[in-house]
């Protein structure tokens, strides 16, 4: 039974989280298991990553995926429903180009037209001269000026029209920019299907454990396929709501979520995650330090000796014949054709120089220490692995010259006939080096390693080696699903990745949500956290005469909230777009809401100097602040006032302060503020008015003075 005849079961996407960068989807299908355990499930995207697909089965204990594989579909499509918007961008870009023709050829009229002038004819040296007409000058002047004005006024109808040309052309054009890219761009459509293999577990009943009978799947069988896709990318936003004199508000997170994977997500559960998708998993290998004489490294545990006699277990294969040119040479093309390779017409296998020689042979398979060098002969051509050949880009250098026969172990000995290199004709190979087998991580990558089969001669037959087909397509559409990293943030969002800093984060949101594959920013409500507010209006009039109005935001969930827009709504009233910064669990935050027009402040400063001490040897510089605060809106307010004080490092110059005021505290925690800030807080009714005042005195010795002068202000 072939993958191509296997029972098929559609699936529906049902679950999506989106992480930093790329997204992990999760499909349902649901079917009956055919007798020979095989189903082609369908529906996935084409930019899904190969090595990202896994499958099980939910809420049954009888039946397992045993195996799951991808494999790829093309069909063609009906040409009067595919490709409709590209269709539309050219004939709007034919009649584009139609209506600037039409406007061209006018101004070209009108050009000609204007240039018309009127020639005397040529006079003869006998000739006398020739009064001209006034009325055919005139005449001619109305003909030009009657024929412009038609012409001028045919041309402002083409230039209407060639504008209305370039807006549908432009339309159409932005339409196939978003257009999802889950709809085929040609007249092919590839579809990637996941064919599984399931197999029955032994019945897990007391009576079947003991006859060691297998359970039968009862019913329909529900199988969950996850994958990972590039593509998708998200930014948190936010929408605070409170009320006027109220301590409480909600603040609803939302994201901006823009995929552009292949694959429309409708109706689909999502959920958001700071961590990245390609981030590493391995544990850093420490190595052991050594003193004294140098040790050879030892073996990696995954190295095994190939088995005894393999290239015996073929021998029944070979006595039947090989098969006939016309059923191996298609084979041949495919596998090359899967591989991206060129091949000759009527070749009976893949080409040389890509895993395996022109004979196929000089192989020792995976595991197989490396040949030695030929006696009196030249040494091999490239360094030899565990694999039998070396490693290159796109493949196995083949690891003997053509001419060597491999004997039955996998060694290859001396050839039967090899003609002497010309002298100069090439450099001989290096050495290849001795001791222990060093594969690399490629052959040490079980799940990649591909077991030859019989089709394969020589020593690759029956062994493991590293086989990636490169697939052009898939990598197109993962190229053009990562373009969507490129895209520019909305206004005050960051990266979450940035954001979150050293932790990760989750946020699963609160309903199913559509989000087409257009490479467009979407917004998604994710859910609601109940958030404490308090306002506070603050001013600095040494800077500004100006009140600011503040909100004091906390939260007791446990649910980081990382940096984003914030749009804050008062009432019913949109106020302002701010940028909110990462908020850990239960910690507080302040948010601005720019000035206050209600809220008046005024400042006043003195300053006078002065001498005192014995032979007036101090100078004393008397500074005086007068603020005066008027609250104009309806309801009471509380406003912080920050001044500063002068600071020295300097144990003769005295500061002394003469006001009511206070260091600072930074009851939220993101607050720094500079050495000698001091506030004043402020409780004032609606209508009502104050007065502070403050100051301090600077005392410096009269033989010093402050850099640059003693300050005044």
């Amino acid at each position: 039974m072939t993958a191509e005849t296997a029972q098929r079961w559609g699936s529906a996407l049902d679950e999506v989280v989106v992480y930093a960068q790329g997204a992990v989807c999760r499909r349902l299908a649901r079917g009956t298991v055919p007798p020979d355990g095989r189903v082609r499930v369908t529906g996935l995207p084409r930019s899904l990553d190969p090595g990202s697909l896994r499958a099980r089965v939910s809420g049954s204990g009888a039946v397992s995926v045993v195996e799951a594989r991808l494999e790829v579909e093309a069909e063609p499509l009906d040409a009067a429903d595919s490709d409709a918007l590209r269709r539309e961008v050219e004939l709007r870009r034919d009649e584009w180009a139609a209506a600037q023709g039409r406007r061209d050829r006018q101004l070209g009229l009108i050009e000609e037209v204007g240039a018309v002038r009127p020639v005397p004819p040529a006079r003869r040296r006998e000739d006398p001269h020739r009064r001209t007409p006034v009325d055919a000058w005139l005449g001619l002047a109305d003909f030009v000026d009657e024929r412009l004005t038609s012409l001028h006024t045919r041309l402002a109808e083409l230039e209407e029209a060639l504008e209305r040309a370039e807006h549908a052309f432009l339309v159409a054009s932005d339409r196939l920019d978003r257009a999802s890219t889950d709809a085929p761009p040609a007249q092919v459509r590839t579809t990637v299907s996941a064919v599984l293999t399931f197999g029955a577990l032994v019945d897990p009943t007391p009576a079947g454990a003991r006859a060691g009978a297998a359970a039968e799947p009862e019913g329909e069988l529900e199988v969950e396929i996850e994958y990972a896709v590039p593509g998708a990318v998200w930014a948190p936003a936010y929408r605070l709501t409170h009320r006027r004199g109220e301590d409480s508000g909600r603040l609803v997170l939302r994201a901006s979520v823009a995929q552009r994977t292949g694959e429309d997500w409708t109706g689909v559960r999502i959920a958001l995650a700071t961590a990245d998708l390609r981030r590493r998993t391995d544990l850093p290998r420490l190595r052991s330090m050594r003193i004294g004489r140098r040790q050879p490294s030892p073996a990696p545990s995954g190295w095994r000796e190939p088995p005894a006699g393999l290239a015996d277990l073929f021998a029944g294969y070979d006595a039947a014949g090989t098969r006939p040119d016309g059923v191996e040479a298609p084979m041949a093309r495919a596998m090359a054709k899967g591989r991206g390779e060129p091949v000759l017409v009527g070749s009976a296998g893949p080409p040389a120089g890509h895993g395996e020689s022109a004979d196929h042979d000089g192989f020792a398979g995976y595991g197989a220490p490396p040949p030695p060098p030929l006696a009196g002969g030249p040494a091999p051509a490239a360094s030899f692995g565990p694999g039998g050949g070396a490693r290159q880009r796109g493949g196995m250098m083949p690891a003997a010259p053509a001419a060597m026969v491999p004997t039955a172990s996998g060694r290859p000995m001396a050839p039967r006939s090899a003609a002497p290199a010309a002298p100069g004709s090439a450099v001989p190979p290096p050495t290849p080096p001795t001791g222990p087998p060093r594969p690399s991580g490629d052959e040490l990558d079980y799940p990649a390693l591909v077991l030859s089969g019989p089709e394969e001669q020589g020593g690759r037959r029956g062994r493991l080696f590293p086989d990636v087909p490169y697939d052009p397509v898939a990598a197109e559409y993962r190229r053009r699903a990562e373009a969507v990293a490129a895209l520019p943030l909305p206004g005050h969002a960051v990266p979450p990745r940035v954001s979150a800093g050293s932790f990760d984060h989750r946020f699963d949101a609160i309903a199913r949500t559509d989000i087409p594959s257009d490479g467009a920013w979407h917004t998604v409500t994710v859910g609601e956290i109940p958030v404490d507010l308090r306002t506070e209006y603050l001013c600095v009039p040494s800077v500004e005469q100006t009140v600011y109005g503040t909100l004091v935001l906390s939260h007791s969930t446990g649910q980081a909230l990382l940096a984003g827009p914030v749009e804050v709504v008062v009432g019913d009233d949109f106020l302002l777009t701010a940028a909110l910064p990462t908020l850990a669990p239960g910690g507080v935050c302040r948010v601005g809401l720019g000035p206050a027009e209600g809220i008046g402040v005024t400042r006043r400063t003195t300053v006078h100097e002065s001498t005192s001490g014995l032979r007036n040897s101090t100078t004393v510089l008397d500074h005086r602040v007068h603020v005066e605060l008027a609250n104009r809106l309806a309801g009471p307010v509380t406003v912080e006032v920050r001044e500063r004080v002068p600071v020295t490092s300097d144990a003769d110059v005295r500061i002394e302060e003469r006001a009511d005021w206070s260091a600072p505290r930074d009851d939220t925690g993101t607050e720094h503020h500079t050495p000698g800030t001091r506030v004043w807080r402020v409780d004032l009714p609606a209508g009502g008015a104050t007065a502070l005042d403050g100051g301090y005195e600077i005392r410096i010795p009269s033989a010093k003075a402050l850099a640059g002068g003693n300050r005044r202000s």
